[in-house]
């Protein structure tokens, strides 16, 4: 692994935690000398874990709507900025160049972007690790949710058990280190 997708909110959230929890994560992707993948903007968490890595001296890829650039939000310090036209041009570029995804806190985006490399996995369009950074207990409604609809028959054990979970940086990266693609249940 390479190369990380951090999905994390363009807000810092109501509790320092969540600034602490960034930073964390970005030195120890330093000390582990991975890149980061992320969607470019210069605000919340985004801009944190941005900064964070340039300082140590990281490779940061930013990408990013043209739309985004124009209400000044990109990050123009990142190693690289791609600009492309749509959200969805977006997230595909950040899902082809990371070499694995976690999701922050973050709002409806990070959401979407979680979900989307959960079914991208499920239909095997890419087979990279995926994890939830439970900063908090931040994602603890939506674990207890995906527990309920597996009960419920709406998905099946193998999702769940692709997803990485945790509050803790080192325990995540060592986790996506040893990540070993399977198959998940077809239909």
């Amino acid at each position: 692994m390479k190369k990380v997708t951090v999905y994390c909110g363009s807000k810092k959230g109501n509790h320092a935690i969540y600034e602490s929890a960034v930073r964390a994560l970005a030195q120890e992707m330093i000390l582990r000398g991975l890149g980061l993948v992320y969607g470019a903007g210069h605000v919340g968490l985004m801009g944190i874990i941005a900064d964070e890595m340039l300082a140590g001296g990281m490779e940061v890829l930013g990408v990013i709507p043209q739309k985004l650039v124009d209400r000044e939000v990109a990050h123009h310090g990142c190693t690289e900025l791609i600009v492309v036209e749509t959200m969805r041009d977006r997230k595909w570029l950040m899902a082809e160049r990371g070499d694995g995804f976690i999701a922050m806190p973050g709002g409806i985006g990070t959401l979407e972007e979680l979900f989307e490399i959960m079914t991208l996995n499920q239909l095997h369009y890419i087979q990279k690790p995926l994890a939830l950074y439970n900063v908090h207990g931040y994602y603890d409604k939506l674990i207890d949710f995906l527990r309920h609809a597996e009960k419920e028959g709406f998905l099946y054990p193998e999702q769940e058990e692709m997803l990485i979970i945790s509050d803790d940086p080192a325990d995540i990266l060592d986790q996506m280190a040893a990540y070993q693609a399977r198959r998940p249940a077809d239909w």
